[in-house]
């Protein structure tokens, strides 16, 4: 049997416990593991003088695979996000969000199963940004009210919204190429092409020429306003959907409120050489060390990863007995009752005993 190196960041705030947590159902399906445990975020800062120290980076870069657990991004730091730094620094162009209903969980309805893939590395999240007032800000106001034609008020900010033919070709490709692969009979492009024409109008044209190497994969687009009206009429006509930066946070954020929250919010950055897997959901720092918080979106990215690393058998066991544990509605955390002051609530390390046993009870 192989063992995987993996680099474990368990982040801060409920990141330590909630990492703990997986690390223990992961290994229980059998599957071997060398840890390469890397401390980043705010307990970094005083030793390193950033969030995100340079041997974190040279970890992932060589074992290629990383589970994450959330980091808060330290105020004041020069950061926008340490999130964000690792999609740009590793280039994870790909961000991968899977929204699927457990029975037992509060869903909108029990046949959602559907796959947002964010892309990554454009869009307004760039943080190509001019502050309102500056000198450069008023300077490119004035330019681009010149080349435009239209008057921009010398009191806005600027942010700038590149989209190209490389990235969005790279990112409708993963979203058919993963389609393919998972058997997915569906990939729907989002866009607001009908109003910003020269960006989202690229994503849509670059995109339909992508899919025609994709016979196979029906392909269709949406408008984003209509698709978050769709997501709640009739969620069950989507299967993945390719998005835009922005439109692929916000919409997969209604995902998961459809599926009862970020609790059950996995995800996955994937790049060309190496792949970070970790939840939706920050590090609720008010809730650290107080074995309280859902450890189930972190798992489920766990089941990403070793899908991701061809350990089939072990994901589908793993996600098994975590849809058992949700069905059952005894060892889930506070945030999966009806009444979130159930006093039958388990804490954190709980739902990774039942988990276990789960599994354990199953061999």
């Amino acid at each position: 049997m192989s063992r995987h190196s993996v680099t474990l960041i368990p982040g801060d705030g409920v990141g330590p416990e909630i990492c703990d947590a997986t690390v223990r159902v992961i290994e229980a399906t059998g599957v071997k593991f060398d840890w390469d445990v890397q401390q980043a975020g705010e307990n970094v800062m005083a030793e390193f003088g950033t969030p995100l120290p340079e041997h974190v980076l040279s970890s992932i870069r060589r074992n290629k695979v990383a589970l994450k657990g959330p980091i808060t991004t330290p105020i004041g730091t020069g950061f926008r996000s340490v999130n964000v730094a690792l999609r740009l620094e590793l280039d994870l162009f790909a961000c991968l969000r899977p929204v699927k209903a457990y029975p037992g969980a509060r869903n909108l309805r029990d046949d959602l199963d559907l796959i947002f893939v964010r892309e990554n590395s454009e869009d307004i999240y760039t943080g190509v940004e001019f502050e309102e007032g500056s000198p450069d800000c008023l300077h490119l106001i004035d330019e681009l009210s010149t080349l435009s034609g239209k008057k921009i008020r010398t009191d806005s900010g600027l942010s700038i919204k590149p989209i190209s033919i490389f990235g969005t070709q790279r990112i409708v490709r993963y979203s058919l190429e993963y389609a393919r692969r998972y058997g997915r009979r569906k990939v729907t492009l989002v866009h607001k092409a009908n109003i910003m024409k020269h960006t989202d109008g690229l994503f849509l044209r670059v995109g339909r020429e992508v899919a025609k190497d994709y016979p196979d994969i029906e392909f269709e687009d949406r408008i984003v306003d209509n698709m978050s009206m769709q997501l709640v009429l009739r969620p069950q006509e989507q299967d993945v959907m390719v998005l835009p930066n922005l439109y692929g946070d916000i919409l997969s954020d209604l995902g998961a409120g459809m599926i009862g929250g970020l609790g059950l919010a996995p995800g996955a950055n994937i790049g060309a050489d190496v792949s970070v897997f970790e939840a939706t959901h920050g590090s609720a720092p008010k809730y650290a060390g107080k074995n309280k918080v859902n450890p189930m979106a972190v798992m489920l990215s766990g089941v990403l990863m070793l899908r991701h690393l061809e350990e089939g058998e072990a994901a589908d066991q793993l996600e098994g007995a975590i849809a058992a544990v949700i069905k059952s509605g005894r060892a889930v955390t506070y945030d999966m009752k009806v009444d979130r002051n159930d006093p039958d609530a388990v804490g954190t390390s709980q739902v990774a005993d039942a988990i276990v046993d789960h599994m354990g009870a199953g061999a």
